[in-house]
């Protein structure tokens, strides 16, 4: 017999899944429904979302703009982290699924609900990253995981639009292009379909942020970033807020065909899957705060700081931003950040995000020291001893060889 749920909040993004869960919720435990969707940079993707909820039998629906926490107190965090997952994924979905389900957290306990729930599957990461923050801000709260519901009927994708067909529920996409998409201010992603092919390039009507390469401006644009201590605030010159610097630096990014990524990751979960990504305004504040680091940053500091990337990079894909570990790593790298402002002068060419300049009041560089005519102020011949002990180790195997 399904135990009794009277009042549940489903993080609803108005794509199929949620879509559809909105009445299976509704059929299998006869309860109370209220949609929650966090605008986090989807743009036009929220139209029409209040009507559609309720028309599938929400009895409300809470659309909260989080655009500027997101920016402010996800990205920007993990900026001055420079993480960066396996090498190449910019945590775009991973790092707006904690703010996702922290307010729908507080939303619940605003509305007297007693469960959540979310519509990620069982095979993903976007159910660990939801469940595990459920869980750390709120451990009594009950979850429902429709996909790991033993009531749940469907197994398919297809079978979930036959579903949402037969009851009139409106969905995004079709069995001809079923692509699944997660857009926000840091990125989009596009999954399923041919993209399931690790082979498959994939097709161009795929994308949304950015212009194909090819078709970019024959023209570069330049850009000059302003950091205060880690953190983007201006953009050639003028002061923005965190969700205002990443609309317009994305804007321009996309333009000149910056930012595509297509990857095979290592899901946490076990399998590998590949995904196609669009990270246009994340990759140039990416290369430019490694621009301004460059010439502000210690070198055994920056050194223990890399060290971490990896890290960070995993805790936050794999959904642990609210963990201990992700919170004591946030507090050292914000202390490295502290002489890292200056700004970046970018060059945006076809695809390329080209570092043409950078400075700093903090500047650690000298041209009197780094120079290759003339100097007094470094002894060459200081660097014979130098170099002579630190081959002490290296001679004395070599002699131990022979």
């Amino acid at each position: 017999m399904t135990e009794k749920v009277n009042k549940v909040i489903l993080a609803y993004s108005g794509g199929l899944d949620t879509s559809v869960i909105v009445k299976w919720l509704i059929e299998t435990y006869g309860c109370e429904v209220i949609c929650f969707a966090a605008d986090v940079g989807q743009k036009e993707e929220l139209t029409g979302l209040k009507e559609k909820a309720i028309n599938t039998g929400a009895t409300k629906i809470y659309i909260d703009d989080l655009r500027e926490e997101f920016a402010r107190d996800f990205v920007f965090p993990a900026l001055r982290a420079n993480a960066i997952y396996e090498g190449t994924y910019l945590l775009g979905t991973s790092l707006a699924r904690p703010l996702i389900a922290k307010r729908q957290v507080e939303i619940a306990r605003a509305e007297g609900a007693d469960a959540v729930s979310h519509g990620a599957t069982g095979k993903g990461n976007d159910q660990v990253r939801f469940e595990l923050t459920y869980m750390a801000l709120d451990p009594h709260i009950r979850i429902i995981a429709a996909w790991k519901d033993p009531n749940w009927k469907f197994d398919s994708r297809d079978s979930m639009i036959d579903y949402a067909e037969k009851h009139g529920i409106p969905i995004p996409l079709t069995k001809a292009k079923p692509y699944s998409s997660d857009r926000n201010l840091l990125h989009i992603s596009h999954e399923g379909g041919i993209l399931e092919d690790p082979w498959a390039e994939p097709p161009e009507d795929v994308f949304v942020l950015t212009a194909s390469p090819e078709k970019a401006p024959d023209k570069p644009a330049y850009v000059e970033i302003d950091f205060e201590k880690g953190t983007p605030v201006a953009l050639d010159g003028v002061a923005m807020s965190p969700a205002t610097l990443m609309d317009k630096i994305n804007a321009l990014a996309g333009a000149n065909g910056v930012g595509r990524v297509d990857m095979v990751e290592n899901r946490f979960v076990g399998m590998k899957s590949r995904g196609v990504y669009e990270t246009p305004g994340g990759t140039v504040l990416w290369a430019a705060h490694r621009a301004v680091e460059s010439i502000t940053m210690d070198r055994e500091v920056m050194l223990m700081r890399d060290s971490l990337i990896p890290k960070y990079a995993q805790l936050a894909y794999n959904g642990f931003w609210y963990a201990p570990e992700r919170e004591v790593l946030q507090r050292f790298i914000d202390e490295t950040q502290q002489n890292v402002t200056g700004t970046a002068r970018m060059k945006l060419y076809k695809g390329n995000c080209i570092v043409a300049g950078r400075k700093s009041p903090h500047s650690l560089y000298s041209e009197d020291f780094a120079t290759f005519e003339k100097d007094s102020v470094y002894n060459q011949m200081d660097a014979t001893g130098f170099i002579r002990l630190n081959a002490l180790r290296l001679r004395i195997k070599a002699l131990l060889n022979l």
